[in-house]
């Protein structure tokens, strides 16, 4: 998994690519979330994406992704669960403090930013994570906030 995960990363720009195209073609349907009760959607949303997400990137389902903010990076893989930042304690060779074996998440998030060119994100602190949204899908969550006329922040998903 984490070889799939460090690729992901590695490829952020075709995975950013791949995701805008997708987050139009997921809006084309938004009259058909619209119909549909979201109470009946969050099962099969939330599986799909746990799927989808959990191969690629080795999500968490926090319910708030940014991927597409952190390089294609989930940063919820960090053993010290940071949102924001790395914690000062990354080794020299850009390794993680607490598993020396795995490249610090926000080295490899920097990384995958820096190819999808959006460097400057990372300048935005993101907001503080909702433990109530953990395990819910956040594509459903873009799409009822689309649909209820809210305009949608770049810190939640959409199908990549």
């Amino acid at each position: 998994m984490y070889s799939l995960r460090k690729w992901s990363t590695r490829h952020a720009r075709a995975m950013d690519l791949t995701y805008r195209v997708t987050a139009n073609l997921f809006h084309v349907f938004d009259p058909l979330w619209k119909r549909m009760i979201a109470s009946r959607l969050e099962k099969p949303f939330t599986a799909c994406e746990s799927w989808a997400k959990g191969v690629l990137f080795d999500c968490q389902m926090c319910g708030q992704c940014v991927l597409s903010v952190t390089g294609m990076t989930c940063p919820t893989n960090c053993p010290k669960s940071l949102r924001n930042g790395p914690c000062g304690g990354v080794r020299a060779n850009g390794h993680c403090e607490v598993k020396p074996e795995l490249r610090c998440v926000w080295v490899e998030a920097w990384s995958g930013a820096r190819s999808m060119k959006k460097t400057a994100l990372f300048q935005i602190p993101l907001p503080a994570r909702e433990y109530d949204l953990e395990g819910r899908s956040a594509w459903l969550g873009l799409a009822a906030a689309n649909i209820a006329g809210r305009d949608a922040d770049n810190t939640n998903d959409v199908p990549s």
